[in-house]
């Protein structure tokens, strides 16, 4: 992974911090970027490729996924050309049955995550990815109303794979999550095995109004699933039972980083999503329009406090808003990287200090807790209806979790 400075369009300054390297490198914690590892991380090797886990959901449902392959053809790629039109790649999870001849998903693709590795400096094959909770193209599980559903926006130079653990949570307790890899600002792979990568030019940098204007699109394909058409673009078989189980009038939207800050935009652009979740988004540039719907904010190292953007973009929210923060959390903290970062470190041999760099001081089983029950309760009380006490103040079953005034 290249060490040279950029203007970080998520922020608009120039170079990285440890923090933010962490998040433009791999935001899931397969590979360790070279400008911060010591050389001999890159170089060792272990008697086999090191195999990662994820938890298991603990919702009631059993999870399918499936992969789409979207086309805006009403749109030009801003960064291939004229010509070109915008595609993505999205990942669709939800609540299933009959679940048992359905492979699980692995956590990446094959190509895209070889290329993530060499990007790093480590052998194409020197880490196998962990197998998720996702049964490829099990039926959906049908209720006898629409399932809510909740589109994903990931961070800087990552991909849609980093927030599993969060997704997979989500499908198992009855939400159809959308995925969606933000194309030359991610790891993607296509299914004509095409891998494409970020780009690190910064007059190719997406910035979160790019990243909005692909969920603007991917919510108009949720629309055409809804309605029983399949957007894929080579009309790919869907899972039994997709079409037409949607329920438009509740959808949600969460994004890590650069995804949370494009959560904010499209949300005061696009009244379709009724509810949005930010995982320590910068909110820069700096949103100073009013939104009147439920938004709530996981912060970490991007604070009101610390950050004026966030704190400008709090001050217009005029519905529903919550601010929380875990103790010892730094900017990666609530994503899969809290679980993986740590079976990495023992295959390059990090010292705990190290570790400590990469994921702050909150104790990953208690980080993985927290970033399954939040969303959760969010999603459940504004999409849903359904009103727990976790989002009513401090709660001790989480003690690390602070209510920020």
């Amino acid at each position: 992974m290249t060490t040279t400075p950029f203007t970080d369009r998520i922020t608009g300054r120039t170079g990285f911090s440890r923090r933010r390297m962490l998040g433009a490198a791999l935001a899931a914690g397969v590979a360790v970027p070279l400008g911060v590892a010591r050389p001999a991380w890159a170089a060792a090797t272990a008697p086999g490729p090191a195999q990662l886990t994820l938890p298991v959901p603990t919702g009631p449902y059993p999870v399918g996924t499936a992969a789409l392959h979207l086309v805006d053809a009403s749109r030009p790629d801003p960064v291939a050309g004229p010509g070109q039109h915008r595609e993505l790649m999205a990942g669709v999870w939800y609540p299933a049955r009959d679940t048992g001849r359905y492979p699980q998903a692995p956590w990446m693709p094959a190509g895209a995550l070889q290329a993530l590795l060499t990007s790093a400096g480590f052998k194409a094959d020197a880490m196998v990815a962990p197998l998720t909770a996702g049964h490829e193209g099990a039926p959906v599980r049908r209720t006898g109303r629409g399932l809510p559903v909740v589109v994903y926006s990931h961070g800087a130079h990552s991909h849609r794979a980093d927030h599993t653990v969060m997704v997979q949570e989500l499908a198992s307790h009855g939400y159809v999550v959308v995925t969606v890899d933000h194309t030359h600002d991610a790891f993607s792979e296509f299914p004509d095995n095409r891998v494409v990568v970020p780009l690190r030019d910064p007059k190719y940098a997406l910035g979160p109004a790019d990243f909005a204007a692909d969920i603007r699109f991917v919510l108009d394909c949720i629309e055409d699933l809804d309605a029983g058409r399949n957007p894929d673009a080579a009309q790919r078989p869907l899972p039994d039972g997709l079409c037409g189980a949607l329920d438009l009038h509740r959808i949600g939207m969460f994004g890590w980083s650069k995804g949370g800050t494009a959560t904010a935009r499209l949300m005061v652009e696009d009244r379709r999503v009724r509810a949005g979740l930010s995982l320590d988004g910068p909110m820069l540039p700096a949103i100073t329009a009013d939104l009147d719907r439920p938004f709530m904010m996981m912060t970490a190292q991007f604070t009101r406090a610390g950050e004026p953007a966030v704190a400008e973009f709090w001050s217009h929210l005029r519905g529903w808003r919550l601010n929380v923060q875990a103790d010892g959390a730094i900017h990666s903290s609530y994503g899969d990287n809290q679980v993986l970062i740590p079976q990495l470190a023992k295959a390059v041999g990090m010292s705990d200090e190290e570790l400590r760099g990469w994921i702050g001081t909150l104790d990953p089983a208690r980080a993985v807790r927290i970033q399954q029950a939040y969303p959760l309760a969010f999603f459940d009380r504004h999409l849903q209806h359904r009103r727990g006490q976790l989002l009513d103040g401090p709660s001790p079953a989480f003690p690390e979790v602070k209510f920020l005034p």
